[in-house]
């Protein structure tokens, strides 16, 4: 029943919607989405939507509105009014209020014939046939319907405002598309203190004590200029063991893998992980642009904790 009811409501689609896309678009205030009960849910779930979307908007209680929360409501906001029956005491007793200040009204109602309709500049038509609700009470083909017209709306509205990937991450900074798009390697590098580095004329031994202490599993070398010059792993001691026997004598410079991945530090903290796996490490130095010398280190293991 509420599959059909999604339906049903295609075909009614007309200038009312389109009107309601573009009052909301040229908004200089915030959307304000009010509703009571079921449809008050419903609101919530749609201004969330909008806000995430590039249209600032909050959900109204209309009960609380009558109390004092009609203060949050300011002159140039655009109010969205949703009551299936559009007969709704609450948001009727708001109507006074919303005229005396000259806020444009959207309707979105399953009764285009209602008293809360006919005060609305745009209506947005929800009708349905029945609930599904087998006493045909409860709100559900309704609701469902509502929601997803409030969707319908505000992707409309997304795509009029050139909304993209980034101003979604903008808004969404804890999920992950937001650390994906915002997170930069500056953010999650070791520096100073904690950044592992010798020279490179450094004996191995000391070069291991550098390792084991930063505990990453490696240690830049640099030379006389401060300048990196390549990197001492874990891996480059073992192959060492293997190939030369006694090698804590050996200067770092004998043992380092030279030209080392290197990674900007303005860059996606995500692409540093694409790097990583492509060449099957698990850290990257961070160098000065213009005199090479390593400003940070970030590792793999923090990158997977930031969830990239």
């Amino acid at each position: 029943m509420e599959a059909e009811g999604l339906l049903s409501v295609i075909g009614r689609l007309d200038d009312n919607f389109v009107r309601a896309v573009e009052m909301m678009q040229h908004c200089k205030g915030k959307v304000v989405v009010t509703g009571v009960g079921k449809s008050g849910l419903i609101c919530a779930k749609i201004a969330a939507t909008l806000s995430s979307t590039g249209t600032p908007a909050f959900y109204l209680h209309s009960g609380d509105a009558l109390h004092g929360d009609l203060g949050m409501v300011m002159p140039e906001d655009v109010v969205v009014a949703i009551s299936n029956s559009g007969e709704t005491d609450e948001i009727l007793k708001l109507l006074p209020h919303f005229k005396h200040h000259g806020h444009k009204l959207i309707v979105i109602t399953g009764n285009p014939e209602s008293t809360l309709a006919k005060a609305g500049a745009v209506v947005v038509d929800v009708r349905v046939k029945e609930e599904a609700c087998p006493l045909g009470l409860a709100p559900t083909t309704s609701t469902t319907v509502t929601l997803a017209m409030g969707d319908a709306l505000a992707v409309v509205l997304l795509e009029q405002k050139g909304f993209k990937e980034a101003d979604f991450a903008i808004r969404h900074p804890g999920g992950m598309l937001g650390r994906k798009l915002l997170l930069r390697v500056e953010d999650l590098m070791f520096r100073g203190e904690r950044l592992p580095l010798v020279r490179d004329t450094t004996s191995v031994k000391d070069a291991l004590f550098e390792i084991t202490a930063k505990r990453l599993g490696v240690t830049g070398v640099i030379n006389d200029k401060n300048q990196l010059v390549g990197v001492l792993t874990d891996g480059d001691l073992r192959r060492g063991l293997e190939n030369k026997g006694e090698i804590l004598t050996l200067a770092a410079k004998d043992l380092m893998t030279r030209n080392p991945k290197t990674i900007p530090a303005d860059t996606l903290a995500s692409e540093a992980v694409a790097v990583m796996e492509k060449f099957s490490i698990t850290s990257l130095f961070v160098p000065e642009p213009e005199t090479k010398k390593p400003l940070g280190i970030v590792h793999l293991h923090d990158l997977i904790k930031a969830g990239l």
